[in-house]
């Protein structure tokens, strides 16, 4: 098969663009960690022993992160496009990456931990304050409802009460 020059240089420049993709350690990923951090949220990264490796892993309020670019993971957004090129195989790929994800969710869930996941497109200068915010306001508000304390009184019927104590007369008083 023959190809033509331009042709070398498209594939020569998806091979080192795809090459430059990274799973961990990516801009929108540190941009949350660094947040958390900051708001003072202590957590874990990539936990081995949990489904789908989680990208942070708040231990303390039994749930997960997961920061996800919109291409790699099919995100219904503007920023989501598929490639004009070998349109077969990503969708297939997107597809089973989507399959995945909510397979890791779901197990996770079972397992009584909660999911969050934040959208690359969701960090965009003009929506990351938002977001920020809203992600540290759903992880204290998981924290309040999973500690919340529930008082019950007694099934006798009696009730306590702040009174004092009745002063006996035996005479002597």
């Amino acid at each position: 098969m023959y190809m033509s020059t331009d042709e070398e240089q498209e594939r020569a420049k998806r091979s080192r663009i795809m090459a430059s993709i990274h799973s961990r350690d990516t801009k929108p990923e540190l941009m949350v960690r660094r947040y958390l951090f900051a708001c003072g949220f202590r957590f874990r990264l990539a936990h081995p022993r949990l489904p789908g490796r989680p990208d942070i892993v708040l231990r303390k309020y039994r749930t997960v992160i997961f920061v996800n670019g919109c291409f790699w993971h099919g995100h219904d957004c503007p920023a989501f496009r598929l490639p004009k090129t070998n349109t077969d195989f990503w969708r297939r790929k997107i597809e089973r990456n989507r399959r995945r994800d909510a397979d890791v969710q779901r197990r996770l869930a079972q397992m009584g931990w909660h999911c969050i996941t934040v959208w690359e497109c969701e960090l965009t200068k003009d929506k990351r304050e938002r977001t920020l915010l809203a992600l540290e306001y759903t992880l204290n508000r998981i924290y309040l409802e999973d500690h919340e304390i529930h008082y019950r009184l007694p099934d006798d019927g009696r009730q306590m009460a702040a009174e004092p104590e009745p002063r006996h007369t035996d005479g002597n008083a």
